[in-house]
């Protein structure tokens, strides 16, 4: 049977082939009604975050947290997803509590297919994404509203503290890199500065000038060696033209006065003739000196530059840090809480078993249908007439005896085997009577 070209033709199939379309629909919906009392409903809640712009505008005070928040929210989806987490928040919220024996491998597998963290990125500010997220969206489901309520709400709020504990910690990790860098020049600086102070003393350079200020010193003291040459040459004159004929001790005592001032003049000579012997002996080495504390300046000017930007840098972590704890920067807000959710998102028993039975019935007829191509038969003229081509001129009606007749039949048949068998019995008697 290729088609039922007629609407007849359909009915004579369902009647020849009803028992197994019961058959099937029967079993179908009874399968469909266990499935269905079998289905947990499930609930849905969501929390909606919104990633909050800085209070102060950033070219004002800039916070010192780096990367994208979408970045920064991927990493603290990863803590949340972690082993730790889940477990902690399922003994908390008693998830899963009707399947003890369960391992926590599977209950931490099945809470994090119970919940869905979903960003939306902000709106382009000209060609370039800049990875920023707008608004954060937690999903929960479970076959309870209050445990999705519960979770949802849960996971947001974890979620806003780790994005403050964390940037927090950044701009405080910042903080103390570029405070301990700023104490470490100082101290370098504090260390340079008595290097060069003890280099000054050793090489008797205390006073600021250098080689300028020696040969100054050594033209002042030898001036004051010649005004001292003078003073002598003018005491030895004097001495020379002493009165010889005035009295002894008078002559005595002005020759000893005068030869006391010329000793007095004599070791004052030597004393700057010393000093100008050790001046002159310094200037030798004055070249090594003036290039060693030039590479001292040098080294100064260095550490002194990187002083001046680790400050400015420290100055600007210690702002940053200062907008984190008063929560001035980007920040985590709810603008929607998990609400507690009204019906279940899957889809109810009641359309579950009747959805199965409307299945299980098209599956009987199609099962039929089945069948009957399996077995083509012609059983109408007007099969015959679109399939063969051949009109019949004498259709013969199957007729099928009612249940009332075929008792009867079956009775007559009974009856008549009975007589046939005595029949036989008589005359197999007879026979044997005649022999």
């Amino acid at each position: 049977m290729e088609q039922l070209p007629s609407l007849d033709d359909l009915i004579d199939m369902i009647k020849r082939r009803f028992n197994v379309i019961a058959a099937v629909t029967i079993l179908g919906t009874v399968g469909a009604l266990f499935y269905a009392l079998s289905q947990t409903h499930l609930y849905q809640s969501s929390e909606v975050i919104q990633v909050a712009r800085p209070k102060i505008d950033g070219d004002l005070a800039r916070t010192t947290v780096d990367g994208s928040s979408a970045r920064r929210l991927q990493l603290i989806e990863q803590q949340l997803m972690t082993r730790g987490t889940i477990l902690d928040i399922a003994d908390k919220y008693a998830l899963l509590a009707d399947a003890p024996d369960m391992r926590p491998s599977e209950r931490v597998s099945r809470v994090r297919d119970s919940v869905t963290i979903q960003g939306v990125a902000a709106a382009r500010e000209g060609f370039t994404d800049d990875g920023t997220v707008s608004v954060l969206t937690i999903t929960a489901t479970f076959d309870s509203p209050e445990k999705a309520q519960n979770v949802a709400h849960e996971f947001a709020q974890r979620t806003i503290a780790l994005s403050a504990a964390s940037r927090i910690e950044q701009a405080r990790e910042t903080l103390a890199f570029f405070s301990g860098e700023e104490l470490k020049l100082q101290r370098e600086l504090a260390q340079l500065d008595q290097e060069v102070a003890d280099y000054r003393r050793q090489n008797e350079l205390t006073l600021e000038g250098g080689l300028e200020f020696r040969q100054t010193q050594i033209a002042s003291l030898s001036d004051a060696v010649l005004g001292i040459e003078r003073e002598r040459i003018t005491l030895e004159q004097e001495l020379a033209q002493l009165d010889q004929t005035q009295r002894a001790s008078t002559l005595e005592r002005q020759t000893r006065e005068i030869e006391a001032q010329l000793k007095i003049l004599a070791d004052q000579e030597a004393l700057l003739r010393a000093r100008i012997e050790t001046l002159s002996q310094a200037l030798d080495t004055s070249p090594q000196v003036q290039r060693d504390l030039d590479a001292f300046e040098r080294r100064r000017e260095k550490l002194q530059g990187e002083l001046d930007v680790i400050s400015t840098r420290r100055a600007e972590a210690e702002v940053g840090f200062k907008l984190e704890e008063q929560n001035q920067a980007e920040r985590l807000t709810v603008i929607e809480e998990a609400a507690y959710p009204d019906y279940p998102i899957t889809r109810s028993r009641k359309s579950i078993a009747v959805m199965g039975s409307i299945a299980s019935l098209i599956l009987g007829f199609g099962i039929a249908y089945l069948l009957e191509l399996r077995h083509p038969v012609i059983r109408t003229a007007q099969q015959m007439q679109s399939r063969v081509g051949i009109t019949p001129v004498v259709t013969v009606p199957s007729l099928e005896p009612t249940r009332r007749k075929r008792k009867m039949l079956a009775k007559t048949r009974i009856a008549l085997a009975g007589y046939i068998h005595d029949a036989r019995n008589r005359q197999t008697l007879r026979d044997r009577k005649k022999s």
